[in-house]
């Protein structure tokens, strides 16, 4: 971040310049200066360290499924999430100026873009090379101009960097997207009657027979959708069961309170990560 920047005008990343997560942060917040950090937990120190106003992480992917390091760092954050982005990514294989596709040997990027390009790479020969992450991989390509590695990343990076598109669209199936949330200081619910909303969750069980049977009654009873639920086992005696979920609804609706009251009773811990507008893109094609 310059000198310049206002930090209550800027919004964190995971990456470098060209990543998935910088063209997340245009698309949704393109009045904000987008910060490049090196890992997720630099993003999250930036807006706890009020270095940012808010971080855009990536939280899932309709390919490479969840990314595992966010589900970690959300319990140990203070941030709270206010908002939610699904992201058409597009990846192409990139070279250095002049590179072939039959010259190419291996394929950099990072491990969740190698994953939802797995069957494209394998059909190429190509062997998969991990990095830090995608656009970083191709500034990477661009600094060593070895014609036979290339980079899996985003059209961005390619115009940032001055690589050759060896290969459009190396994703292994149209459609691909990631789910981003959009994480701040502060809790900002949105009114309940402006339009679905959604709400996230996390919480902990004691690892005993029904205990999340009897935690989750309370959804069921009163009406209450459940998108998604995760566990993470934890505990220096693996006996406590730490779950993350995510509920269609508002608090502050009746049916959505009164489920959340039961799960608070039947948990030894719980804590509301936010809730925010749903997505457009959870009813389009419904």
């Amino acid at each position: 971040m310059t000198a310049k920047s206002d930090p209550s005008r800027t919004i964190a990343y995971q990456g470098v310049a060209g990543a998935n997560s910088h063209i997340a942060c245009q698309a949704v917040h393109p009045e904000m200066t987008p910060l490049a950090c090196d890992t997720f937990e630099d993003a999250f120190t930036a807006v706890e360290e009020a270095r940012a106003e808010l971080a855009m992480i990536p939280i899932d992917n309709t390919l490479g499924g969840r990314v595992a390091d966010i589900h970690h760092l959300l319990p140990q954050s203070s941030l709270y999430i206010v908002g939610e982005h699904f992201q058409p990514v597009q990846y192409l294989l990139l070279g250095t100026k002049g590179a072939t596709l039959e010259g190419l040997k291996e394929a950099w990027s990072h491990v969740q873009a190698l994953a939802q390009c797995r069957d494209q790479l394998r059909e190429l020969g190509l062997k998969p090379v991990t990095r830090a992450d995608t656009a970083g991989a191709a500034q990477e390509v661009a600094e060593r101009n070895d014609p036979s590695i290339g980079a899996v990343s985003s059209p961005l990076a390619a115009e940032i960097y001055g690589l050759d598109v060896l290969r459009s669209r190396v994703e292994d199936r149209i459609g691909n997207t990631t789910r981003f949330v959009i994480m701040a200081r502060r809790r900002m619910d949105p009114d309940p009657l402006a339009g679905p909303c959604m709400t996230s969750i996390l919480f902990r069980v004691r690892s005993v027979p029904a205990a999340l049977y009897k935690a989750m009654g309370g959804f069921a009873t009163n009406g209450v959708n459940i998108t998604k639920l995760e566990s993470y086992i934890s505990g220096d005696r693996f006996n406590v069961a730490q779950f993350y979920a995510e509920i269609e609804g508002h608090p502050a609706q009746v049916d959505v309170a009164r489920a959340i009251e039961e799960l608070d009773y039947f948990t030894t811990s719980l804590r509301v990560l936010g809730t925010y507008p749903a997505h457009k893109f959870r009813s389009e094609g419904t």
